[in-house]
């Protein structure tokens, strides 16, 4: 009975997994689809990008204060908004912006080898920011993950060297947008999920991309009187990211931080293995391959140690909270 009973329980979990990878994988293909298909002509990046984040602040605004589905955390200030929230916002309208328009010069799968990076870029802005140690095993598992990205770089075909400086330049964006995450952690105290997490954030990003998309995108739009795009479409896609935020926030509350991180692994080699069948640009080599496989157990490397980082810290304060209870207890009087 209790193996029928946690059957459930499991598959259920198991679903959870297989739609983040599903979402986040073809939330990829269908941006690239959107960005470079001639059906849909609509090349715009940064408009692409600001659609999604005012359509996530409205279904965050209804989902919360008006239907009251999901509950927005408490704790947020105007103090920790100006100084944690807008430049995660900021950071993150970055990331969205350069990462989508790197679709315009290079592959899919390339995109996603050079974002195997990240950690890298992770590491040194955290030591920069005193919030990350440098060491001789860190060291060892940044120089791996850089040499495995520098073998697929190399191993490409078609390089487009515009594309590699926009998806670096989204690299850095999202590795400074997980500093401020850790600094709002860290040093506010304050921890939010992903739905409010989104609340708060998408409005912020919106700005972020509306001023520079005024200047850059909508003149060309005008122009090219693409006005009338498919509003079917866009809003199908629009609705597929705000479904792949909250599948993230399923996985990370029914599984654990491990199993998010292995699921986006296995993403990661989904994205590039799909997109070689899907994208007549695509054309991955051994050498693609060989490189990928090298940065990615680097990666994994990095993602086990900062497992064991959390758990022992996690750890220590649950024996500090342990010491603290015979305190207490010993000052009551004994019944």
């Amino acid at each position: 009975m209790a193996d029928r009973r946690a059957l459930p329980s499991g598959v259920l979990t198991y679903a959870y997994i297989l739609l983040y990878i599903v979402l986040s994988s073809g939330q990829i293909f269908f941006n690239k689809w959107v960005l470079s298909s001639k059906e849909i002509n609509f090349p715009y990046p940064l408009g692409l990008t600001l659609l999604h984040m005012v359509f996530s602040s409205v279904l965050c605004f209804l989902l919360t204060k008006v239907l009251k589905i999901m509950k927005v955390e408490e704790g947020m200030t105007s103090e920790i908004y100006a100084t944690s929230v807008v430049p995660i916002g900021a950071m993150f309208a970055m990331t969205l912006w350069l990462g989508n328009t790197a679709y315009l010069y290079i592959s899919v799968s390339f995109a996603q080898m050079l974002k195997a990076i990240m950690p890298v870029a992770v590491f040194i802005l955290g030591v920069a920011a005193g919030l990350e140690i440098m060491s001789c095993r860190m060291l060892l598992i940044m120089s791996v993950i850089s040499f495995g990205v520098l073998i697929a770089s190399y191993g490409e075909i078609n390089i487009n060297w515009i594309g590699v400086v926009y998806q670096m330049g989204g690299v850095v964006g999202e590795a400074l947008r997980l500093i401020f995450m850790e600094i709002l952690v860290k040093r506010k105290g304050l921890k939010l999920n992903p739905i409010s997490l989104m609340y708060y954030v998408s409005p912020c990003s919106a700005i972020c991309l509306f001023i520079p998309w005024i200047f850059l995108e909508k003149p060309k739009m005008e122009a090219a009187g693409t006005w009338n795009f498919q509003p079917v479409i866009l809003t199908l896609n629009s609705l597929c990211t705000f479904a792949l935020n909250l599948s993230v926030f399923l996985v990370i509350t029914h599984t654990s931080a491990l199993t998010i991180r292995v699921a986006g692994v296995v993403k990661d080699w989904v994205v590039v293995l799909v997109s070689a069948l899907l994208f007549v640009d695509t054309k991955l080599t051994l050498i693609n391959l060989i490189g990928y496989a090298i940065a990615i157990a680097g990666v994994a490397a990095y993602n086990n140690y900062k497992l064991k980082k959390e758990a022992s810290r996690e750890g220590s304060s649950a024996e500090q909270q342990e010491q603290s209870i015979p305190l207490v207890s010993s000052s009551s009087p004994s019944k």
